[in-house]
C-alpha cells in the first residue's frame, strides 16, 4: 500500500452549496478515515488549503478515494506520492511503569 499527500486548494468565497455539503463532507473523512484509506485530514486556519493523507495501491485508486468527496467540486487538488509518512498517531503509546 502506497502513501499519498494531497493538497487540495479551496475556493476564495464560499457558497451556501458549499456551506451546505459540509456536514456530508466530514462524514465521509470520517468513513474514510475507519476504513484506513484516509489517514489524516487537515483543513488551514484561514480555510483556504486542505492537506489529505491517502493509503491506496496507486496514485489512480487515490484520486479515486478523493473523487468521493461531497465538495470534490469545488476543489483543485493536487496529489504526491510520499516516500514515507511518520506520524505521533502511527506509533504504539509510550507505556508508564509505575
Amino acid at each position: 500500500m502506497n502513501t499519498y499527500m494531497i493538497s487540495i486548494q479551496l475556493p476564495d468565497e464560499l457558497s451556501e452549496e458549499f456551506i451546505s455539503l459540509i456536514p456530508e463532507q466530514r462524514k465521509k473523512i470520517n468513513d474514510l478515515m475507519d476504513e484506513g484509506k484516509v489517514l489524516q485530514y487537515s483543513l488551514a486556519f484561514n480555510r483556504s488549503q486542505l492537506w489529505v493523507i491517502v493509503s491506496a495501491n496507486s496514485e489512480t485508486k487515490a484520486l479515486d478515494i478523493i473523487s468521493t468527496f461531497p465538495l470534490i467540486h469545488f476543489m483543485k487538488p493536487e496529489i504526491f506520492e510520499l516516500a514515507f509518512h511518520n506520524s505521533l498517531s502511527n506509533e504504539l503509546p509510550k507505556l508508564i511503569m509505575n
